[in-house]
């Protein structure tokens, strides 16, 4: 059974407000970019039906490991305790995601093969762009056929940043202010 409420807070990043939305027990629930917050509202309604989210600071090992995150560990997101709903598969897809490791990539294919469903693709696509909980759960690491960079719920110039920032991608130029 959910919980009644859930609580919301804000942290700074290099490309742009995250917003943390926790659980009574500082378990994790979902992790969007503060200018997709009426998407991640809308996956946290679908999987949680009608709820209070008050605000409340985060608990300081979620934020401590996103800071860490950002200043280059980049294993620290795992040790964020995290919990979602969503259907049977979609969390099959969510736990193999954590499987894949920073500084590497797997395609929408290969993920489907690593489930036993090769012919999967098109439904573990569509999973991966309903994660709660980016970064932490990494779908930013999953990339089209040919390491093409498709689709990524926080837009593609964050994809784009995070595999160069894990190194799964060559450094490239960022302006500064596409992110303020």
């Amino acid at each position: 059974m959910p919980p009644d409420a859930f609580h919301v807070d804000r942290a700074a990043s290099p490309i742009g407000a995250i917003l943390l939305v926790f659980d009574d027990a500082g378990v994790l629930r979902a992790l969007d970019f503060e200018d997709y917050e009426p998407r991640m509202l809308q996956l946290l309604r679908l999987h949680y039906g009608a709820m209070d989210l008050r605000s409340r600071a985060a608990p300081r090992n979620v934020t401590e490991a996103l800071a860490a995150y950002f200043a280059g560990d980049l294993e620290a997101v795992g040790s964020i305790r995290w919990a979602t709903a969503g259907t049977p598969f979609q969390r099959t897809v969510w736990n193999a995601l954590t499987e894949i490791p920073p500084s590497k990539t797997c395609t929408y294919g290969e993920l489907a093969a690593r489930l036993g469903r090769p012919t999967a693709q098109r439904a573990v696509g569509l999973a991966n762009g309903a994660n709660p909980v980016g970064i932490v759960i990494p779908c930013h690491r999953v990339v089209g056929a040919g390491g093409k960079l498709t689709g990524y719920g926080g837009g593609l110039p964050r994809k784009r940043w995070l595999l160069a920032h894990e190194g799964a991608i060559a450094t490239q130029d960022f302006d500064a202010d596409l992110f303020a």
